[in-house]
C-alpha cells in the first residue's frame, strides 16, 4: 500500500514524497501493561482476556546465568517477553491508536516497523512535519523511545528540477537520509527501480542452488528435489514478488528465469516460470483484498455497474501502471 500511495501521488505534477523509516529502541520492552489493557478494552476485548494479558506481563521473574554464576531474581512488570509469539500482536494493539490525522501523510505499521509517508505537493511540507512531531509526542506519552540514529529518511522525487530539501529533525537530532533501504526484507531504492533488490534475491538463490546440486548428486527422488526447490529456492525468488516484478526490467526477469531453468536441469522436471508464479500470486493476493473489506486496498477494486469487470485505475506514468494494483485489476478483468 505504501508504494501505491507514493506512485499514485507522483502521477501529479509538482509532487514528491518523503518516507521516514522509524526505529524504536527496544520496542517490545517498553509496553506498559496498564496502558495496553486500557487500549484492549477500547477494542472490545473481553475483561477476562485483558486481565490474563496483564497478568502475563506483570511480575515476571528473570535471572541471568554466566557459567556457574547466577544473578539474583528480579521482577519485571513492563514490556513483553522477547521471542514470545504474542509480543508483535500486543505491540500492534498498543500502537493501534497512533494514526495520521492528515490525508497527505500515511502512517503504516507492521508490528514495530513504522513508516511515515509524506505526500508533498508544491513544496508544502507542513503536514508531514506536523505528523512527525505528533508521532514523537505520542511516543513520549506511551513510554516509547525513537532511535534517532537508526531512524532514516528517503526522498522520492522525479521532478525535473528538484529543490534542496530542509533536513528533518527529531528531538533536535537531524535524521540521516538514504538512497537505498531494506524494508521488511525488500530493498527499496530512491528511484523505485528494483535491480538492487533482484541482485540480493539472486545472490541468496545461488547460495541455495549449491545444496540442490548436492542433493541431485545423490539421486534423490524427483518429488523430494521439487519439494526442496519450492521451499528453499522458489520461496526466495518469490519474496514480495507482487511488489517488484511488474516493474522489473526484461533483463532482470531473464536473470531470474535462468535460475529456474538451472533448477529444472538438476531436477529433470518442469518448474513454474517466474512469470506464472507472479501472475498466480498477484491474483491470489488481489482475491484476498477483495474479500477483506477492512483492508486499505479493498476500495481500489471497484466493480463497474455491470458487475463483471473492475474499474481500471487512472495512471499517467509507466512506473505507476506497472505497479501491483493496476496490474492486478487488469489481470482480474482479462
Amino acid at each position: 500500500m505504501g508504494l501505491h500511495y507514493i506512485l499514485q501521488h507522483l502521477d501529479r505534477p509538482g509532487t514528491y514524497a518523503r518516507v521516514l523509516f522509524v526505529d524504536f529502541s527496544s520496542a517490545f520492552n517498553t509496553i506498559v501493561p496498564e496502558l495496553l489493557s486500557s487500549k484492549l478494552s477500547q477494542l472490545s476485548v473481553s475483561p477476562a482476556t485483558c486481565q490474563w494479558i496483564t497478568s502475563v506481563l506483570t511480575d515476571r521473574k528473570q535471572q541471568v546465568r554466566l557459567g556457574e554464576i547466577t544473578s539474583e531474581t528480579r521482577s519485571l512488570s513492563i514490556g513483553a517477553p522477547q521471542g514470545c509469539v504474542l509480543s508483535p500482536l500486543l505491540f500492534s494493539f498498543y500502537t493501534n491508536d497512533c494514526t495520521s490525522k492528515n490525508s497527505a501523510v500515511k502512517l503504516l505499521k507492521f508490528a514495530d516497523d513504522t513508516t511515515v509517508i509524506g505526500l508533498i505537493q508544491d513544496g508544502d511540507e507542513s503536514a508531514y512535519r506536523q505528523e512527525v512531531e505528533r508521532l514523537v509526542l505520542w511516543c513520549s506519552q506511551h513510554n516509547l523511545e525513537l532511535n534517532t540514529l537508526k531512524t532514516l529518511e528517503m526522498t522520492v522525487d522525479f521532478r525535473r528540477h528538484p529543490s534542496t530539501l530542509s533536513p528533518l529533525t527529531i528531538s533536535d537530532s537531524p535524521v540521516s537520509t538514504v538512497k537505498i533501504f531494506k524494508f521488511l526484507g525488500t530493498t527499496i531504492s530512491q528511484d523505485l527501480k528494483w535491480e538492487t533488490n533482484i541482485n540480493s534475491i539472486l545472490k541468496k538463490t545461488q547460495q541455495r542452488m549449491y545444496f540442490l546440486r548436492q542433493l541431485g548428486k545423490y539421486s534423490l527422488p524427483q518429488e523430494l528435489l521439487i519439494q526442496f526447490y519450492t521451499a528453499v529456492i522458489e520461496f526466495v525468488l518469490c519474496s514480495s514478488i507482487t511488489v517488484w516484478y511488474g516493474a522489473a526490467t526484461k533483463q532482470d526477469r531473464s536473470r531470474l528465469q535462468r535460475t529456474v531453468r538451472a533448477a529444472e536441469r538438476i531436477i529433470s522436471a518442469p518448474l513454474p516460470s517466474i512469470q506464472d508464479l507472479y501472475l498466480s500470486r498477484t491474483r491470489k493476493r488481489a482475491g484476498k483484498m477483495i474479500t477483506d473489506p477492512p483492508h486499505p486496498g479493498h476500495r481500489l477494486f471497484d466493480l463497474l455497474p455491470s458487475g463483471r469487470r473492475y474499474r481500471s485505475l487512472q495512471t499517467r506514468t509507466t512506473r505507476h501502471r506497472n505497479s501491483f494494483f493496476p496490474l492486478a485489476i487488469s489481470l482480474l478483468n482479462s
